[in-house]
C-alpha cells in the first residue's frame, strides 16, 4: 500500500530530523526549511498532509512569514490539511491559524503521539471529503438505515458513515437539535464489527451531576445512601459494543476528568471500588453546542474534546437539505397514518408551500411533529393550511396581522419585539421551549430576551413584568 506523503516545513534542522524519523515508518516525509522549497515540494510531491512551523522567519515574526506561507499553501492546494506547530501559547495565534484554514494546531515542544493522531485524523478527513466529492449519482440512496435524504449534504454524510463505521475511531456528531444524531449513531454501530454487541445510549443532560459518575461507571454496595447493591455502570453494560453520549457538553468538569481517564486508560473504577475494570467500548458523542467555544470559556476540557473528536461528523440542518423536506413529509405521511385509515393523505399545494418555506428550527423532529399534528387535526384526505401547527402558520397569519398593526403605530422596534414575544408566550401557555421553537430562536436566546424585557409567566397564564 502506497504511503501518504507528509510535507514537514521546519527550519530547526534537529527537529526536522526528529519528525522525519518519527513519521517515516507511516508516511513518506519531505522536509523544507523555507518558503521557496516548501512551495516547490508542494507542487512536485503533491502532499495533502502538511506540518507548518509558524516561526520560519529569522526574526521570529510568526505573523508575517508563517501565516503568509499558510495562505500560499491553501491557495495552491485548498484541500490540503495543514497542521500548524507554534512555540507561542497565545490563543489568538491558534485562533488566527484556524481562521486562515489550518486543520489543527499544536504547541511546541510537540508530542509525537499527539502529532501522529492528528495526522491520522487529517488523513481520514481528506479521504472522506474526496469520497463525498466523487460520489456517483447512480449510487445515491434516498434511505440509509432509518435516515431519509437525497440531498448532497445527506449523501456525503451517508458516505462518511460507511467509511468510518468499520473502524474503532471515536466519533463526534455535531449539529442542531432534531437533526437525527441518534439515528446516525445507531447506523454507525449497526455497520461496525460491534453490531452484535450492546448499543447503550445516555443523555448526559438528563442525569443529575451527583449521579452521573455512578450512572456511567457504576458503584459498590454501601457507597452512599440508597446503594443497597453493587451496580454496573453504563460503560460496563456497553462492554464490547458502543456507548452513545448525547449532549456530552452537559457533563460538568469533574465528570469530564473521570471520563477522560477512562478513555485514556481503557479501565474504570466503580464509585467506592478499588478494582480497575478493563473495558472495550467505542465512543460516539453528540452535541448541539460549539465545544471549541466551551473550551475557550473553560467549560469543557480541550484534552477530552481531542479524545472524543477523532472524527467529527456534521449533521445537516433541514435548511441545508433542499428537497429532502418533501421526501420526509411523504415518508411521515405514510408511517404516521392512523391504523384505522386506509387511504393515503396528502397536503394541499398551499399547505405544502407553507411547509417548504418554514425555517424548521427544530429540524426533522419538528417536521415529523408537524405532520403528526396535521394527520390528527385534519378531517379530509387533503390537509390544508388550517391543519398545520400554530408555530408553522404564524408566519402567514397572526404574524402578518401584527405587522400591519405595528406598521401603523409609532412603537419602537424593541417594544414591537417585546409584545410579539409576550403574545407568543401566552399562546403556548407559558411553555418556553414551544415558544422558542415558534419564534425560530433557541432557548438561551429566549431566556435572554425574557430577562431583557423583564417578562415572566405566572400561574394564572398572564404575561407580566418582573417586579
Amino acid at each position: 500500500m502506497t504511503k501518504s506523503t507528509v510535507l514537514v516545513i521546519e527550519d530547526d534542522l534537529e527537529l526536522q530530523r526528529q519528525l522525519e524519523w518519527a513519521l517515516g515508518q507511516t508516511y513518506t516525509v519531505c522536509t523544507a526549511g523555507d518558503r521557496k522549497k516548501a512551495l516547490r515540494y508542494l507542487e512536485e510531491a503533491d502532499p495533502f498532509l502538511v506540518t507548518l512551523d509558524l516561526g520560519l522567519s529569522p526574526d521570529s515574526h510568526e505573523t508575517i512569514e508563517g501565516f503568509t506561507l499558510l495562505r500560499a499553501i491553501l491557495s495552491a492546494k485548498p484541500s490540503a490539511k495543514v497542521i500548524v506547530l507554534t512555540g507561542k501559547c497565545d490563543p489568538s495565534t491558534a485562533r488566527q491559524a484556524l481562521q486562515c484554514g489550518a486543520f489543527d494546531y499544536l504547541h511546541k515542544p510537540v508530542d509525537i503521539e499527539t502529532l501522529k493522531l492528528t495526522l491520522r485524523r487529517a488523513s481520514l478527513h481528506y479521504e472522506l471529503e474526496e469520497e463525498g466529492r466523487c460520489l456517483p449519482t447512480q449510487s445515491r440512496e434516498e434511505t440509509f438505515h432509518d435516515l431519509i435524504g437525497a440531498s448532497a449534504a445527506m449523501q456525503q454524510l451517508f458516505a462518511k458513515v460507511r467509511r468510518v463505521a468499520p473502524s474503532d475511531l471515536s466519533i463526534l456528531l455535531e449539529g442542531e437539535s432534531g437533526t437525527g444524531k441518534e439515528l446516525v449513531a445507531h447506523a454507525i454501530h449497526d455497520r461496525s464489527p460491534r453490531s452484535q454487541a450492546p448499543f447503550v445510549d445516555i443523555n448526559c443532560s438528563a442525569i443529575p451531576e451527583t449521579l452521573i459518575e455512578s450512572e456511567l461507571f457504576g458503584h459498590e454496595r454501601g457507597t452512599f445512601t440508597g446503594a443497597n447493591e453493587t451496580r454496573r455502570g453504563l460503560f460496563e453494560e456497553a462492554n464490547g459494543g458502543t456507548i452513545f453520549l448525547d449532549e456530552v457538553d452537559a457533563l460538568d468538569l469533574s465528570a469530564q476528568v473521570k471520563l477522560l481517564r477512562v478513555l485514556q486508560e481503557r479501565t474504570l473504577r466503580r464509585v467506592g471500588g478499588r478494582e480497575n475494570i478493563s473495558i472495550d467500548v467505542r465512543i460516539i458523542s453528540a452535541t448541539n453546542a460549539d465545544l471549541m467555544k466551551a473550551v475557550k470559556k473553560g467549560r469543557f476540557r480541550a484534552d477530552l474534546l481531542f479524545r472524543l473528536c477523532v472524527v467529527p461528523l456534521h449533521m445537516p440542518s433541514l435548511r441545508e437539505r433542499g428537497n429532502d423536506i418533501k421526501l420526509l413529509i411523504e415518508y411521515f405521511l405514510r408511517t404516521h397514518l392512523p391504523p384505522e385509515e386506509t387511504e393515503q393523505r396528502r397536503f394541499s399545494a398551499e399547505a405544502m408551500k407553507v411547509l417548504l418555506e418554514y425555517s424548521w428550527p427544530g429540524n426533522v423532529r419538528e417536521l415529523e411533529n408537524a405532520v403528526e399534528y396535521a394527520l390528527a387535526i385534519g378531517t379530509t384526505l387533503e390537509l390544508g393550511i388550517d391543519d398545520l401547527p400554530p408555530n408553522v402558520i404564524r408566519n402567514i397569519e397572526g404574524y402578518v396581522d401584527s405587522l400591519k398593526e405595528y406598521s401603523s403605530s409609532n412603537l419602537r422596534l424593541a417594544e414591537v419585539e417585546r409584545r410579539y414575544i409576550m403574545a407568543t408566550l401566552q399562546r403556548f401557555g407559558g411553555h418556553q421551549i414551544k415558544t422558542a421553537a415558534a419564534l425560530g430562536i433557541d432557548r438561551r436566546t429566549l431566556y435572554r430576551k425574557l430577562h431583557q424585557y423583564e417578562l415572566a409567566y405566572d400561574s394564572e397564564e398572564k404575561t407580566r413584568r418582573l417586579s
